[in-house]
């Protein structure tokens, strides 16, 4: 089972940027893909962003043009810049590994958003 430990989470007002981190225990490029979810308070758990093994990324709607996902095979981590925050990005955001139909889940990192 790999461990995926996630960072950079924060309290930023509305236009700020994070830059949140997923690091793996092993090589991610194990993994069909790796994904960014987020769970809002009351609400359920939704994609935010995915990059596959061949590199290429996918966005929520929400988010398009202000996130980016991407990734350093040399120390096994996945990134998510966000810029323009908003304050519906306030959220628990979870990184999540998959090979076929298994996942793996990191702990979560809190994001804020207030003005």
């Amino acid at each position: 089972q790999v461990s995926l430990v996630e960072s950079g989470g924060g309290s930023v007002h509305p236009g700020g940027s994070l830059r949140l981190s997923c690091a793996a225990s092993e090589n991610i490029f194990n993994f069909n893909d790796m994904a960014w979810f987020r769970q809002a308070p009351g609400k359920q758990r939704e994609l935010v962003a995915s990059i596959n093994v061949g590199g290429r990324s996918d966005y929520a709607d929400s988010v398009k043009g202000r996130f980016t996902i991407s990734r350093d095979g040399s120390v096994n981590t996945v990134y998510l810049q966000m810029d323009n925050l908003r304050l519906e990005d306030t959220a628990i955001y979870f990184c999540r590994a998959r090979i076929l139909s298994r996942s793996s889940w990191g702990q979560g990192t809190q994001v804020t958003v207030s003005s």
